[in-house]
C-alpha cells in the first residue's frame, strides 16, 4: 500500500522554535561541507566505512516535508534526556553516557522474516541514502523539542529483512550491558533490556525514521547511538535508542512501560491531547527552551501529523486503545 503524506501539518509555528538566522547559517556550512566533501570530518564518531559515500550522507533539500525553521539549541537536545540505563535525572544520560562503547555495533534480526542473522552498523547503513527531517518530540511527561534527526526509513530496512505474512508487529530491544550503563540490573521499575513495539504497518508508514544523527553530526550517545526509532506522532518513549535486536512477530509485543504501569502507559501511546495521563493532563506542553515562565502550548493531536498517520487507526477507540 503506497502512502501519502500532506506538507501543511508538519508546518512548525515560528512561535515553537529558536531564531532562524542561526539555522540558516549552520544549513549553509553543512550544504558546503557536502559539496566540498568534507561530511566524514563533521561525523568525528564514525569512520567512513560507517556511512554511505561522501555525497550520498544528507540531501537538505530531499525530504519536501522538513520545515525550514530552526529546531531546539543543539544544547537543549542533548543534555535534557531520558536514558534510564544511564541515570533517572535529566542531565544523567548527558554526564553518563560516555561509557556506551558504539563502534563495533550489530543488530540481531529474528522471527517472522526471511533473512534473519546479526548484522553489521555498516551492513544495516550502507545501501540507505541520508537525509535530514525535522520533527517535534513530544515527551509523555508533557514538554517537548523540535530536532533535525539524520536517517532514513524504518520502511526502507525492514523489507530489506523480507517479513512473513506472519509478520503483525516489529519489537525493538536496547543494548542492556552494565558494564557500559550504570543503571542496568539495579531495582528500578523497568525490566531490562528496555523493549518497544509498532504494528507492522505503523513501522511500514513513511514518517517512522531510524536515525543515526541530529543536527549533521553522528547521533550523541545520550540520545540513543549509533541507531535510534524515531516516531513522531507517538509519546517520546516509543522512540528507542540504541537499539541491538528487531524481532517480527505475530503477537502484540511487550513493552517495557506497559510493562511496568499498564494502566498509565498503552501499547499504542499515540500523542492525543483528549487523554490524560492518569497523573497529568496532556491537553498542553511545555516547549523546552522557551523559558521557564513562557505559556504552554497546546499538545496537537498525534503531535501535530493527525493527517498523515489517523487512517492507521481507523476503527480502534483511542481512548481505550491508550
Amino acid at each position: 500500500m503506497v502512502m501519502t503524506m500532506s506538507k501543511r501539518n508538519c508546518a512548525i509555528r515560528p512561535s515553537e522554535i529558536t531564531p532562524e538566522d542561526i539555522y540558516l547559517n549552520r544549513r549553509t556550512l553543512l550544504k558546503a561541507a557536502v559539496t566540498a566533501g568534507l561530511v566524514p570530518s563533521l561525523l568525528t564518531q564514525v569512520d567512513a566505512a560507517s556511512i554511505p559515500p561522501t555525497g550520498e550522507f544528507v540531501d537538505l533539500a530531499g525530504w519536501p516535508y522538513s520545515p525550514k525553521e530552526q529546531p531546539n539549541s543543539f544544547e537543549d537536545i542533548t543534555t535534557y534526556n531520558n536514558f534510564y540505563e544511564f541515570g533517572t535525572g535529566k542531565g544523567d544520560p548527558s554526564s553518563n553516557a560516555h561509557t556506551l562503547v558504539t563502534k563495533p555495533w550489530s543488530v540481531a534480526v529474528t522471527g517472522e522474516a526471511a533473512r534473519l542473522g546479526t548484522y553489521s552498523l555498516e551492513d544495516i547503513l550502507q545501501p540507505h541514502t541520508l537525509e535530514e527531517r525535522i520533527y517535534r518530540l513530544r515527551c509523555v511527561e508533557a514538554w517537548s523539542l523540535v530536532i533535525p534527526w539524520v536517517g532514513f526509513p524504518l520502511a526502507d530496512l525492514l523489507k530489506r529483512f523480507e517479513p512473513t505474512s506472519q509478520a503483525k508487529y516489529v519489537q525493538f530491544f536496547t543494548l542492556a550491558d552494565r558494564k557500559q550503563m550504570p543503571e542496568v540490573g539495579y531495582g528500578r521499575s523497568l525490566e531490562w533490556p528496555y523493549r518497544e513495539g509498532l504494528t507492522i504497518a505503523e513501522a511500514m508508514h513513511p514518517l517512522a525514521l531510524l536515525a543515526v544523527g541530529l543536527y549533521g553530526k553522528v547521533l550523541p550517545n545520550q540520545n540513543g547511538a549509533p541507531l535510534r526509532l524515531v516516531v513522531p506522532w507517538k509519546y517520546g518513549f516509543k522512540s528507542i535508542k540504541s537499539i541491538v535486536r528487531i524481532h517480527f512477530t505475530d503477537k502484540q509485543p511487550q513493552t517495557s512501560w506497559n510493562m511496568a504501569q499498564a494502566r498509565e502507559y498503552g501499547f499504542y501511546s499515540n500523542v492525543n491531547p483528549n487523554v490524560d495521563h492518569p497523573r497529568w493532563s496532556q491537553a498542553t506542553e511545555r516547549r523546552l527552551g522557551s523559558g521557564l515562565f513562557s505559556p504552554r502550548i497546546p499538545t496537537l493531536m498525534f503531535n501535530g501529523y493527525a493527517d498523515d498517520v489517523a487512517r492507521l487507526y481507523t476503527g480502534l477507540d483511542l481512548v481505550k486503545n491508550y
